[in-house]
């Protein structure tokens, strides 16, 4: 059987039981698995024989378009020519050196006083096939691939939240802080007393002092988990030591994400964060008359409402957009324009942009009036301790991180409408 037609019979063979497998949804029998080795062994046996007939083949075909001399008389073989004999034969009779040599010594000798002479290139075909760079078999197999090591990731939009918010550390699986749900504001002027025994008579000035009234509630949260896994080889691990690196700086860039929607818009059921725009009492603003009034309206209401002075307001990046874009009725930017530098800000409160916050909705706030309690930083563990992972050399690659997040300002923060009829 010819050696090609094998080769493609191993081939199928083997992608036949990988095929019944995968449509089964199951790993390989012991039999199969056997089965599979035995064909590719086969098939890299195949194509080294293959490929060394293809290089016989090509070797005979170079030789054989090679002319030498007759053995005997040193003359080319018979019925050729002086140019198909010997390299140097066939050079010397070429039309580019007989051309060369008619121009520069036109009597057929060379002077000796002539110097720094060249000869133009004689191309062979014999040669040219034997020697080529784009020939896996010839000088294309000198030829190797260099591999730069650069890495471009398809990349992430900063998260920023995390940054505002306060950050403080728990060793317990539940915190507890207490919150001021009403203040004291009973107090008034008082006069003098003017009796011992007050009795409501005339002229009398019993002098009692107004007694306030003030209310705690206390606010428990629990520590969440955020976790993600990828699953890899032990080889891949081995071979390719890069890819640790990659797989780690992906799952811990993972997690932060998450964070960052958690922080803003965790619903508070389950294992989810009760986010800053999910909070029992946090204000809202409604779109009034146009974005920039809208703001300021904001700001004062955490100011009255929240006493609180904002850190920041967290909007979309197009939001953002829409901010630096807005001009006056002479068409000057607000804001500065594309030269402006440093951070920018709105009615002195920065601008932050995060794409966990939807378009059209801007948060304001004294971010610091929000805690973040860490019980475990993001960290990252390696265990084949998953399904059958240990008998198929393979590895789960986790990374994880416990916290606790609560407002404990409420009305230091308010909802913005960024655009009208939000």
């Amino acid at each position: 059987m010819n050696l090609k037609v094998k080769l493609r019979k191993a081939l199928l063979d083997a992608r036949t039981i990988c095929e019944q497998a995968e449509k089964e949804g199951r790993d390989f029998t012991a039999d199969e698995r056997k089965k599979v080795q035995g064909y590719m062994a086969e098939a890299a046996e195949l194509k080294t024989q293959i490929k060394q007939a293809d290089d016989d083949e090509a070797l005979k075909a170079a030789l054989l378009d090679f002319e030498v001399p007759d053995a005997a008389a040193g003359k080319p073989p018979a019925g050729t020519s002086g140019a198909k004999g010997t390299l140097g034969n066939r050079f010397v009779e070429s039309p580019e050196f007989k051309d060369w040599l008619r121009r520069i010594a036109p009597s057929g000798q060379v002077p000796d006083s002539m110097k720094g002479i060249n000869s133009p290139p004689v191309l062979f075909k014999s040669l040219k096939t034997l020697v080529t760079g784009d020939s896996a078999t010839s000088a294309g197999a000198f030829v190797e691939t260099d591999y730069t090591g650069i890495y471009e990731p398809l990349g992430r939009y900063p998260r920023n939240v995390m940054g505002l918010v306060a950050q403080r550390v728990t060793g317990s699986d539940l915190v507890q802080f207490v919150r001021q749900t009403t203040k004291v504001q009973e107090a008034a002027p008082v006069a003098e007393a003017n009796v011992t025994t007050y009795a409501a008579g005339t002229g009398e000035v019993e002098g009692k002092k107004p007694e306030g009234a003030i209310a705690f509630e206390q606010v428990t949260e629990a520590v969440k988990t955020i976790a993600v896994w990828v699953p890899a080889t032990k080889r891949a691990l081995s071979d390719a030591a890069q890819i640790r690196g990659i797989i780690d700086q992906e799952l811990q860039d993972d997690l932060a994400e998450e964070m960052e929607d958690q922080l803003l818009n965790g619903a508070g059921t389950g294992e989810n964060f009760t986010g800053i725009l999910e909070t029992a009492g946090i204000q809202t603003q409604a779109w009034d008359t146009d974005l920039l009034t809208t703001i300021r309206k904001a700001r004062t209401a955490i100011s009255t409402t929240g006493r609180s002075r904002p850190s920041a307001i967290v909007v979309h990046p197009n939001d953002a957009e829409t901010l630096d874009l807005l001009t006056d009725d002479s068409g000057r930017f607000y804001f500065g324009g594309p030269a402006q530098g440093g951070v920018g800000t709105v009615w002195r409160v920065p601008v932050v942009e995060s794409e966990a916050i939807d378009e059209g909705t801007g948060l304001m706030g004294d971010f610091r009036k929000a805690v973040l309690w860490n019980r475990e930083q993001a960290s990252i563990q390696v265990s084949d301790s998953h399904s059958d992972f240990f008998i198929r050399n393979m590895v789960a690659i986790l990374a994880e991180m416990r916290a606790a997040f609560g407002v404990i300002r409420p009305t230091a923060f308010c909802e913005i409408e960024m655009e009208s009829g939000t």
